[in-house]
């Protein structure tokens, strides 16, 4: 393994840009407070009391209860009162009292140092092509998903201290119907679903009894298939956990975003955005979108239109396009979600009776300052698609190009490749300890055993999986905010 050279210039200068300059100049913090968004202010007591029709100071009535002791009443106003709640823009001040918002700064602004890191050294490997060199951009891309799993499981575990509500429940039931369902998924054969996991796992386990005989081990393959499968199957039910109410509150918010939104273009664009999950599904479903672009019914002749290579290289275009349009909507979702404020205001009116004012404030207050909880609900399952997506064109040394033949190497060839370099490796280091070269050679072993056709199988399942549990949840809630729900 080389010396990492320019990315380890390129990884330096991004660690002191997330130290020195994001503190100051925040990507995330921009998002929120360029003037774009607008919030709802809870009226305060005094003017509550001035809608009530009381004019008097601002106290509470107080009652004395038998055993003596002096009880406060809360003040109450009716619930049909004249309010207009007063909007204002988010302001870099107000976001100091937003819940969660250190993660969601944190979360943001890594994914986009990160995304910049592997953009250049993408630039950086088509320019040079080194051979010899780590791919840094894939620790970034795995830092990313590690940060992004650990946000999701915090949020989650925080509808599991909730007492009442059933979103304990909701998460347990989703749970449950994602790993029954990744089971199912996982035994439909391939001539549907072309993720390669039985190949790359068949790959996988010989190169690994391979690897184990020259290290004097006798072993028929580290872990069976239905081991392997079941394991994925229980990853696949936490990650459909994780992502249930993300996929409840895109679609609240969706529904809002269309009401709000005027231009048929924005309409357009909502319904894509909302759709893109299924989009991502139908990619990987052979009958459906593969064999008929490739090789479309026209007469008694088949004409492929593109080669294998290039519909993987079409494919990873395609989802980055909607992980892109997804991000550049997301204002039209936040203020959908801000929106709900007033639009519980207008819902209360219709009832009768009182409600306290400490209660009204709440109810306005709770909508902003569980802002960047929406807000991580929104980027999170993206940031999971677009970081797992680079992570398969990398691992599964994929091409970004569409006009011409790739340059990547297929598997034997880098097998064979990687058994060239590390004999010359050692015949330039003859001087070296022997202890180095035998790390040297389990290392160069190792690439053996995780090849690009173990990652191929398994980053296409987990970027198709991680939009099917979007997709379902998603249009789960739908269905409940437009039919279940009372208006």
């Amino acid at each position: 393994m080389g010396v990492i050279g320019v990315q380890l210039v390129v990884t330096m200068v991004m660690a002191s840009v997330i130290q020195k300059i994001t503190p100051h100049y925040s990507f995330a913090r921009w998002l929120l407070c360029n003037g774009s968004l607008q919030w709802y202010q809870h009226p305060t007591e005094e003017q509550l009391q001035v809608l009530a029709g009381k004019q008097q100071k601002a106290k509470s009535k107080k009652e004395r209860k038998y055993n003596g002791h002096i009880e406060t009443k809360p003040l109450t106003v009716p619930k049909d009162i004249n309010l207009h709640l007063e909007a204002k823009s988010i302001t870099e001040m107000d976001t100091r009292v937003l819940h969660y918002f250190p993660e969601y700064q944190w979360l943001v602004d890594f994914t986009v140092c990160a995304t910049v890191v592997y953009v250049i050294t993408e630039v950086y490997y088509s320019l040079t092509n080194p051979r010899n060199e780590m791919n840094i951009s894939i620790v970034w891309s795995l830092l990313v998903l590690i940060f992004v799993f650990k946000v999701l499981f915090s949020l989650t575990t925080h509808y599991f201290k909730v007492e009442e509500g059933g979103e304990r429940s909701v998460c347990i039931t989703f749970g449950c119907f994602f790993f029954v369902k990744a089971m199912a998924i996982l035994i439909v054969t391939e001539n549907y679903l072309e993720f390669g996991l039985e190949t790359g796992f068949a790959n996988f386990s010989g190169g690994a009894v391979q690897f184990l005989e020259k290290q004097g081990l006798q072993s028929q393959g580290p872990v069976s298939k239905l081991t392997f499968k079941m394991s994925l199957a229980i990853l696949c039910g936490f990650i459909g956990a994780f992502l249930t109410f993300p996929g409840l509150r895109l679609a609240q918010m969706h529904l809002d975003a269309l009401n709000l939104a005027k231009e048929k273009l924005t309409q357009t664009l909502l319904h894509v955005n909302f759709l893109s999950p299924l989009i991502m599904v139908l990619l990987w479903v052979k009958p459906i979108t593969k064999d008929y672009i490739m090789n479309p019914p026209l007469g008694k002749e088949s004409i492929p239109l593109m080669s294998e290579s290039t519909y993987d290289s079409l494919r990873l275009w395609i989802i980055i396009a909607l992980c892109v349009l997804r991000l550049a909507l997301i204002r039209q979702h936040l203020q959908a979600y801000l929106n709900l404020a007033q639009k519980s205001i207008e819902q209360m009116k219709k009832e009768a009776g009182r409600i306290g004012t400490k209660d009204l404030q709440k109810m306005v207050a709770r909508v902003f300052y569980y802002l960047c909880v929406i807000a991580l609900q929104y980027v999170a399952p993206v940031i999971m698609l677009l970081h797992t997506t680079l992570l398969l064109k990398t691992l599964g040394h994929h091409s970004w190009g569409l006009l011409s033949e790739p340059s990547y190497m297929s598997p034997k060839e880098i097998t064979e490749a990687s058994n060239s370099v590390k004999s010359s490796t050692l015949v330039a280091n003859e001087s070296k300890k022997l202890t180095v070269a035998q790390i040297t050679m389990a290392l160069d072993g190792l690439q053996n055993v995780f090849t690009p056709l173990l990652f191929r199988g398994l980053l296409s399942f987990l970027t198709w999986w991680i939009a099917a549990c979007l997709f379902s949840t998603s249009l789960f809630g739908l269905f409940y905010h437009q039919y279940l729900t009372i208006a």
